[in-house]
């Protein structure tokens, strides 16, 4: 870029490092048979069994901020892959609840050091994955992400409201 020019924008850098991490997941997690969202989907819902919880579907949905329908997909393949059990829930007979098996939980554990590893590399510019610069740089991912986007509206039901 030239001098005058401006910058990337943070958008343009936060997309491009969340393809980079990605990307770096998904090869790391290949060899276990993971996909990155497979390894989402099974390293939260191992956090969550670790906390006592046998979250639903839509929970985990909720916790890793994938669509619902699609967890249910990543959910029915972990299942005939034998890493997790569906099962209905009894409290509410439309909800699945999931949990990992004997087996989905050594591959969760495998990936989980793996993308650690991973991480540590990743964050090594900014002093690791323990350094004061990367609790600062998760402290202000974490307010981008908590923080509230209203919906846009399009551009032509903006010209359509100002048109008599």
């Amino acid at each position: 870029m030239s001098k005058g020019s401006p910058g990337p924008t943070p958008g343009f850098l936060v997309w491009r490092l969340a393809n980079k991490w990605r990307v770096a997941v998904d090869r790391a997690v290949a060899p276990l048979g993971l996909t990155h969202a497979q390894y989402s989907l099974v390293a939260s819902l191992h956090g969550m069994q670790r906390a006592g919880e046998r979250p639903s579907q839509r929970r985990l949905a909720d916790h890793t901020g994938l669509e619902a329908l699609y967890v249910s997909k990543l959910a029915r393949a972990l299942e005939s892959a034998g890493l997790i059990e569906r099962t209905r829930d009894p409290r509410d007979p439309r909800a699945v609840q999931l949990a990992l098996t004997e087996r989905g939980q050594t591959v969760t554990r495998q990936a989980i050091e793996v993308v650690q590893e991973l991480l540590q590399q990743l964050l090594e510019p900014l002093g690791g994955l323990d350094a004061p610069r990367t609790r600062a740089f998760t402290d202000e991912l974490t307010t981008l992400l908590d923080a509230p986007l209203t919906p846009s509206v399009p551009n032509d039901e903006i010209t359509q409201e100002a048109t008599p």
